[in-house]
């Protein structure tokens, strides 16, 4: 793709950017080398706006290792060790890593990110579709992912989560902040949720749940530990652990909140070790006998 002037022009992009592209592509530029040409000028922000307007390629790039400290490609990245950028990792489709991927500043992808190890990123992790990560994730900002999130180990995100489609978290989840995922959400250990937690079909945790404001799930709750919130805890179906399930203090637990009244000693269940304090709605199941 050649950017004339006239063409970027129509674009409207900021006064000083223009003038760079005067200065140094009087008679146009191809698509990726304009791309480049900004990174190396340390003109990232513009590369990515740049990349934002023109949207992405189907090109390709193929290397044995990323270190650098910007990368912006409008294409899919194919790397078959490490990645290890300084700020900005960004690509217009997909990134794929046989090693870790590290980002100092932030990581997007218009499609998919995946890598068979880490993904360590000091601010905000993005992509259009799927991630999955054979090791752990760990971002300083926030986590949007527009499909499905998959990781093998722990998943720790300071900033909101959100997830389009089901997240498989292998060991622990530590949010610091809300939690949004339009599918389910499994995890083989414990989660942990600094604000809300929102899930629009259902939760299951290999160990407890501790959720510091309102824990919602479309359908039902199942924890082998305790269910604890610090809001109310609502479910559309069933509510079960091994453990205690406590909502805090002023809130109630819910169940059965999309169950017709004949089908909840079935579809509403609430099993916990003893009865959760206000329970306002479900069809409580007392724990087998020893």
């Amino acid at each position: 793709m050649d950017l004339t002037r006239n063409f970027l022009k129509a674009k409207r992009p900021c006064a000083e950017g223009f003038r760079w592209f005067l200065r140094t592509h009087q008679h146009g530029g191809d698509y990726q080398p304009l791309l480049d040409a900004l990174v190396k000028e340390g003109r990232v922000d513009d590369a990515c706006w740049l990349l934002t307007q023109f949207g992405p390629t189907d090109a390709v790039l193929t290397v044995d290792a990323i270190d650098a400290h910007a990368m912006v490609f409008a294409g899919t990245l194919e790397v078959r060790g490490n990645i290890e950028v300084d700020t900005v990792l960004r690509a217009g489709r997909s990134i794929r890593a046989g090693g870790g991927i590290r980002a100092g500043q932030s990581i997007t992808a218009g499609e998919d990110v995946r890598t068979d190890g880490n993904i360590r990123c000091g601010g905000a992790l993005e992509a259009g579709g799927d991630i999955k990560a054979d090791w752990g994730i760990e971002t300083d900002g926030p986590l949007r992912c527009g499909g499905n999130l998959r990781t093998e180990r722990d998943l720790s995100c300071a900033g909101p989560l959100t997830v389009g489609g089901s997240a498989h978290i292998g060991l622990d989840l530590i949010a610091r902040d809300t939690v949004q995922c339009d599918g389910s959400l499994r995890t083989g250990g414990v989660m942990t949720g600094a604000r809300a937690v929102r899930v629009a079909h259902g939760i299951e945790a290999g160990a407890a749940i501790h959720c510091q404001d309102h824990l919602e799930a479309g359908w039902g709750i199942k924890a082998h530990d305790a269910i604890i919130a610090g809001g109310a805890i609502r479910v559309g179906e069933s509510l079960q652990t091994d453990g205690e399930i406590r909502a805090g203090d002023g809130y109630g637990v819910y169940a059965g909140l999309v169950v017709q009244l004949e089908d909840w000693a079935t579809s509403a269940q609430v099993r916990a070790r003893s009865r959760p304090k206000r329970l306002m709605s479900g069809w409580w199941t007392a724990p087998d006998p020893a």
